[in-house]
């Protein structure tokens, strides 16, 4: 756990979040400046910058798991929806806790942007 991080302070309950899915490795809470009438973050519960440190197949999956699981439960899985890593400035990351974005509820463009 990293004291600074947002996304660890969210796991430790020490600030609020409107969680949809919580895990023993993996915690999902809906985004407060959505961009998508179903818009969930799915981070895993230790810290980890960002895609370019994670080594372990089984965390990332666990996330991808997680939102297949959380779009059935959002009722998004039927008429799709999309998942997105930002990493990095150039991706957009602005939280450096690895975050999964679930994204759905309406028809997606590409590019996107």
């Amino acid at each position: 756990m990293d004291p600074d991080c947002l996304f660890c302070r969210i796991v430790s309950k020490d600030i609020p979040a409107t969680v949809v899915y919580e895990s023993d490795s993996t915690l999902a809470f809906r985004d407060i400046d959505p961009k998508a009438p179903t818009h969930v973050l799915v981070i895993p519960k230790t810290h980890l910058p960002s895609l370019n440190e994670a080594n372990d197949a089984a965390v990332v999956g666990r996330l991808l798991l997680a939102a297949k699981d959380i779009a059935k439960a959002e009722g998004i899985d039927q008429s799709g929806f999309r998942t997105v890593f930002n990493t990095g400035a150039d991706g957009g990351q602005t939280v450096h806790h690895v975050h999964l974005h679930l994204l759905g509820g309406r028809p997606m463009k590409w590019p996107p942007g």
